[in-house]
């Protein structure tokens, strides 16, 4: 079956608006195992716009993956596979905790592929977040849809972590972590907490951590010692899977701009990013 045109898509808009809990942050940081959590009147750390606008709609209106059914804003595309695979984010001005905070959101982007995993649906959304007329986030993200792999399908192989890691961080994900980080950002997606469907159905080693998660634990590395993160582009390349420790790295940083990379425990490249950073 041939995925339908959805161009028409294009241009669509939706605009939200939230206070920024503070509630919520310190629910992230306690999750995170932080010791200090941001309060109201703080800036929210880089990534942590992700647990705010997150729809969490009627159970009568969530699909068999536990994503909101296929419609609304974004495009109704039929492939059942969908995954974040990656973005791009530019840090104007912090956001500040309990502040009004007005998101507007448009599809600015449909493109429909064919290749070696079949069918692709590629969806770029741009968001921008602004408190009181001031732009502070502006952020792409991009979104692909593909088919499910045929039966006895072998898994991609993925390529190997860069060498030369400068520093590094381990992380453990248990599902503890995965259930409260899907809470936090109303994250329904099955293969994050239920572990039959993750294996069973969408053909997974185990429960799946959220590229979103492994994004913000990125930028929160790469901020470590107050510095302040301009800009910050990732890409999801492979899974991380509960239980499996994953390692933060990070290379040489050139004048403001410091690779990052999440390292697999296999010493697969699971995500690449770059950080820019705003001097000392």
């Amino acid at each position: 079956m041939t995925e339908p045109d959805h161009s028409d898509a294009i241009g669509r808009t939706e605009r939200h608006v939230d206070p920024l809990s503070p509630d919520r942050a310190a629910a992230l940081a306690a999750t995170l195992d932080l010791d200090d959590a941001p309060g109201t009147g703080d800036a929210l750390p880089p990534g942590w716009h992700w647990l705010y606008f997150n729809p969490f709609v009627r159970r009568r209106d969530v699909g068999a993956d536990g994503h909101p059914k296929r419609g609304g804003f974004l495009p109704a595309v039929t492939l059942p596979r969908r995954m974040w695979a990656g973005g791009r984010l530019t840090y104007h001005s912090p956001l500040i905790i309990g502040t009004e905070t007005r998101k507007q959101s448009e599809i600015v982007d449909v493109t429909s592929k064919s290749g070696r995993a079949g069918q692709l649906v590629f969806v770029t959304v741009r968001h921008r977040l602004s408190q009181s007329g001031t732009l502070c986030i502006e952020e792409e993200q991009d979104i692909v849809y593909r088919e499910a792999p045929g039966p006895g399908a072998p898994r991609p192989t993925p390529p190997d972590a860069p060498e030369g890691a400068t520093r590094a961080q381990t992380v453990t994900p248990d599902p503890v972590l995965l259930f409260r980080y899907s809470a936090l950002t109303s994250n329904g997606h099955r293969i994050h907490y239920d572990r039959t469907y993750a294996r069973e159905e969408e053909d997974y080693r185990d429960l799946v951590v959220h590229g979103p998660l492994t994004a913000t634990l990125l930028q929160g590395f790469a901020a470590a010692g107050g510095r302040r993160l301009t800009r910050f582009d990732f890409r999801g390349v492979a899974p991380l899977f509960c239980d499996r420790p994953f390692t933060l790295q990070a290379g040489a940083e050139t004048e403001g701009t410091l690779p990052l990379w999440a390292k697999g425990p296999e010493g697969e490249l699971a995500m690449q990013a770059t950080a820019t950073l705003a001097p000392a």
